[in-house]
């Protein structure tokens, strides 16, 4: 039986203060775990799970810290409306100061849908986009909804959170693109190695201090009466043409 201080502590990572706290987050699931087992073991700080996930993926399990519970104490540990079988403590990751130069990279400004950014993370992943910047009102990114809507991504995507505006400043050299309604339509443009994408609150949009820095916007024309797309699918459109 787990005592109530490991279900606490487990719980409150639910939380970005007390990550940054402990340097950990979670990450739920067979897929997940699984992808952690064998690419990122390194990262898994315990992992607390059914017996029944437990005996089929006992090989991949020495020299960790596995606790066998119930399924009711998943349900406690769970972030998720349904859980399943296991729940990972995993390290934060130490990230580096990102550069922009010669690579692609995603900017994400003010986004707070945890499922919009999980899924950007997923689909820059798709596209081989190895970096994100976000600015610092961005939700979270190992936020559990985000790490769920990721899909494994998030093991793989550097993201940063930073001054998005002094970022940019210091890459000058860099083609800089804002994502927007109005803009050149993206199946007419090339696709690109080296530049940084804008992409905009889901209902504010980009902030036009930002909007200042970009050289050019770009837009996925459509032809139904919709206001807008959600702004995982226009990245997602977007990098399909650009990448």
């Amino acid at each position: 039986m787990l005592v109530k201080t490991v279900i606490k502590d487990i719980q409150s990572l639910a939380l970005k203060k007390h990550r940054e706290q402990t340097g950990c987050y979670v990450a739920e699931g067979p897929k997940l775990v699984l992808e952690l087992l064998q690419q990122y073991r390194q990262q898994i700080v315990a992992i607390y799970a059914l017996q029944a996930w437990i005996d089929t993926n006992q090989s991949l399990l020495n020299d960790l810290s596995v606790t066998c519970i119930t399924a009711a104490e998943l349900d406690r540990l769970s972030h998720l409306q349904t859980p399943h079988q296991v729940v990972a403590v995993v390290r934060l990751p130490q990230r580096t100061n990102p550069i922009a130069a010669a690579q692609f990279t995603l900017a994400c400004c003010g986004l707070q849908d945890p499922g919009n950014l999980g899924t950007i993370i997923r689909t820059a992943d798709w596209f081989g986009v190895r970096q994100l910047v976000c600015s610092i009102d961005t939700v979270d990114c190992f936020n559990p909804k985000v790490v769920q809507a990721s899909m494994g991504s998030i093991f793989r995507v550097a993201v940063h959170y930073l001054d998005l505006e002094n970022w940019i400043d210091q890459h000058g050299a860099v083609p800089v693109l804002a994502a927007t309604m109005q803009g050149t339509d993206v199946r007419t443009l090339s696709s690109l190695q080296e530049a940084i994408l804008l992409i905009g609150n889901e209902s504010a949009g980009i902030p036009a201090s930002l909007l200042a820095k970009a050289g050019a916007a770009v837009s996925v024309p459509g032809k139904g009466q919709v206001e807008s797309l959600n702004a995982a699918v226009a990245t997602g459109i977007i990098l399909s043409y650009l990448r």
